[in-house]
């Protein structure tokens, strides 16, 4: 069982930069991938980024390529989310993913989520 509690979020005007911080809780956190998603009202839950257990590969959804950078940090259970060039269009709710599988069994984690707001 992991738990995965995010912070970070809040308001900030477009071009500004916010940092997001996932801190799992429970054993095995370098066994899951790790990943952001979002959900903008109205719409689906939808990727946005991606990291692989050891953190030597990444994934970014083409929306937030070369703008958001996600990182890990194993010792600490904690992975981050850094936003830079921030666009209104970025406001939503992000959370935090933890995902692995167990022989053929997905499993997956889910934090509470934290806001975003981007003001134009």
């Amino acid at each position: 069982q992991v738990q995965l509690v995010e912070s970070g979020g809040g308001l900030v005007q477009a071009g500004g930069s916010l940092k997001l911080s996932c801190v799992a809780s429970g054993n095995g956190f370098s066994n899951f991938y790790m990943g952001w998603f979002r959900q903008a009202p109205g719409k689906e839950r939808e990727f946005t980024a991606a990291i692989s257990w050891s953190g030597g590969s990444t994934l970014y959804a083409d929306s937030v390529e070369g703008r958001f950078t996600i990182a890990r940090d194993n010792a600490k259970n904690t992975v981050y989310l850094q936003m830079n060039s921030l666009k209104p269009e970025d406001t939503a709710v992000y959370y935090c993913n933890a995902h692995r599988v167990l022989l053929v069994t997905p499993m997956d984690y889910w934090g509470q989520g934290t806001q975003v707001t981007v003001s134009s």
